[in-house]
């Protein structure tokens, strides 16, 4: 049974709504657009995520029998309301980045085209998803970069709501995660999964030696154990008694990472087993996986910081009204001036030109309003961002689902290699391109 999302709705759109049908401006046509004024945290790149969940989200927005009487009972919005409610679909049309694609400042990330009442009740959904998800993608990435070639496993289901712990672990592995610990994310978004025990398993068992024998009993001695319950030489020293020097792996949870990993390499090579990899949690981040780049270490399970995104927590996008037909049907630029929080009005195209392989800059042209932009003739070097997600009210089914999510991970894959080398750096800074404006109306 299908779940309605349209709830996951701020009421003041509705209040909107409500006013807009009473003075007939309800269905006007208008262009919002979904961006980000500036990048947060100082990241010199940000990641799309979370576009084909929206995508699937926007088809269940749908005002059944349980919302229309909320909505009634809490005297929300009038009759009239609810009876356009009732019959609400979305029919109109959104282009946008693809996901797994980088943005910038101002980057067109989505827009959403359509009357002003079909289209201004999906602000709330859409920020929603895309601030948590492509705040979590952009953390996710840095850390990606960070670890190399080196595995990384998202394991942070325990420090998030139920649902964002499954959407944190899709994004993660859109943007270079391997794996996930939660199950949901595996079965509902095909990610692989991951996981052979914690802490409560050894001391579950009498001895360190039973619940290590236990566990390969169990899974074989490809498994990897967890050594540093009580000693971590004593717990590396049983593991490879236990399980022989073909044992897959041990995972350390605990100390001075760099310390221990190589002490913990040192031991498993002298014991002779020098197959044996060394995975490593323990709160890590990017700038901790960057300082463990020159340790032992095979593999890294990241939980509370990516699932959080690495101490920035939205992307801080906003979803603005940018052009709008006036009574008389003709299009007009229309903006937000307010300090700090002003906007840059009419319809966007969004391209990103290329030298020799390496992104210069995010193009963005502006019109006033629904016609598209040719800019691509003009600019040959220049990639063409935005993508036709939704036309008519029928979404492009090749970006949702799991295919879509693997689609997002190899688009990803791709685009970063266009990214110059100041924006693989971790320190704060400007972004790694410069974001250009040109009137297409010239």
């Amino acid at each position: 049974m299908t779940t309605s999302t349209a709830l996951h709705t701020d009421r003041y759109e509705l209040t909107m709504l409500e006013a807009a049908l009473r003075d007939g401006t309800a269905h006007r046509r208008c262009v919002f657009e979904l961006f980000g004024r500036r990048l947060p945290g100082g990241r010199r790149f940000g990641v799309v995520a979370g576009t084909g969940r929206l995508l699937s989200l926007i088809d269940d927005f749908r005002f059944g029998d349980d919302e229309l009487r909320f909505l009634r009972d809490n005297r929300v919005v009038d009759a009239a309301t609810l009876a356009f409610l009732a019959d609400y679909r979305f029919r109109g049309s959104i282009n946008g980045y693809r996901e797994g694609e980088l943005y910038f400042p101002g980057s067109p990330i989505l827009t959403v085209e359509g009357t002003f009442a079909e289209a201004v009740i999906l602000e709330t959904l859409a920020l929603s998803v895309l601030n948590h998800d492509s705040a979590v993608a952009t953390a996710a990435a840095r850390m990606s970069i960070a670890a190399g070639d080196r595995p990384l496993a998202e394991m942070g289901s325990r420090r998030a709501a139920e649902e964002s712990a499954v959407a944190a672990a899709r994004a993660a592995y859109i943007t270079g995660f391997g794996a996930t610990s939660n199950l949901e994310a595996g079965r509902r978004w095909g990610i692989p999964t991951m996981g052979t025990a914690a802490h409560a398993w050894t001391l579950l068992h009498d001895t360190e030696e039973d619940a290590f024998r236990s566990q390969v009993e169990a899974l074989g001695v490809g498994t990897t154990l967890l050594v540093d319950t009580y000693d971590t030489r004593r717990g590396v020293e049983l593991a490879v008694q236990v399980a022989g020097t073909r044992l897959g792996g041990v995972r350390i949870d605990s100390g001075d990472l760099p310390t221990v990993a190589a002490e913990v390499r040192a031991q498993l090579d002298a014991l002779g087993a020098t197959g044996t990899k060394i995975t490593v949690t323990s709160d890590l981040d990017e700038y901790a996986i960057a300082s463990l780049a020159a340790s032992p270490v095979d593999a890294y399970g990241v939980g509370t910081s990516v699932v959080t995104g690495s101490g920035t927590p939205t992307a801080g996008m906003v979803y603005k009204l940018v052009a709008r037909q006036d009574a008389a049907g003709s299009w007009i630029a229309v903006a937000k001036a307010s300090t700090d929080k002003g906007s840059k009005g009419g319809r966007k195209a969004a391209f990103r030109t290329v030298a020799d392989g390496t992104a210069t800059s995010e193009l963005i042209a502006v019109s006033d309003g629904f016609e598209h932009v040719d800019t691509a003739s003009e600019h040959p070097d220049a990639r063409p961002l935005q993508v036709p997600l939704v036309e008519a009210g029928r979404t492009d089914a090749r970006y949702v689902g799991p295919a879509g999510v693997e689609a997002a991970r190899s688009h990803h894959a791709r685009v970063r290699e266009e990214l110059p080398v100041r924006a693989l750096a971790l320190s704060k800074s400007d972004p790694a391109i410069p974001t250009v404006y040109v009137d297409a109306r010239e």
